[in-house]
């Protein structure tokens, strides 16, 4: 009786190479999924992506609206600002009023995002007792303001 090694041998290494090409094919797909500054993704534009590509920030893909007597408002004391955050956006309950860096993160890439306006939007860091964060999205600046001033309101969310 004559043994032949070449045809397991030669089963085992095609096995072998079709179970490392699927799992070249399944981590290429994982990689090519990974969201990007700037990308539509989980109801908002991502503004950050940890080091893992698995986490971030996103921004809501519209400022914060309500409809009050048939008018539109859109300007919120930083009390009110902190409820309208809390809104349901895209299918998506989780969102929130962004603190200080995070709202820098908005306006550093405001140029991603619809609908940013030149004017005050809050953050939810607060300086002290009659005040709050805010960043001016004509200039940059962030400033201290009386929680009764009126801004804007983007809210965002972590993925």
């Amino acid at each position: 009786m004559k043994l032949n090694a070449k045809v397991p041998f030669t089963r085992l290494l095609l096995m072998l190479l079709l179970a490392g090409l699927s799992m070249f094919t399944v981590s290429a797909l994982s990689s090519a999924a990974t969201p990007q500054i700037g990308d539509s993704y989980g109801g908002g534009v991502v503004l950050y992506v940890d080091g893992t590509g698995q986490h971030g920030l996103i921004a809501a893909k519209a400022d914060v609206t309500v409809n009050i007597s048939g008018k539109e408002k859109a300007f919120f004391t930083w009390y009110s600002a902190k409820v309208a955050a809390n809104t349901f956006v895209e299918g998506y309950s989780d969102w929130f009023l962004p603190n200080k860096e995070q709202l820098h993160q908005i306006y550093s890439h405001r140029f991603a995002l619809v609908g940013i306006e030149s004017t005050y939007y809050w953050s939810s860091s607060e300086s002290d007792a009659t005040k709050a964060w805010a960043q001016d999205f004509t200039t940059g600046t962030q400033l201290d303001g009386n929680k009764t001033n009126t801004g804007r309101v983007r809210p965002v969310r972590f993925f």
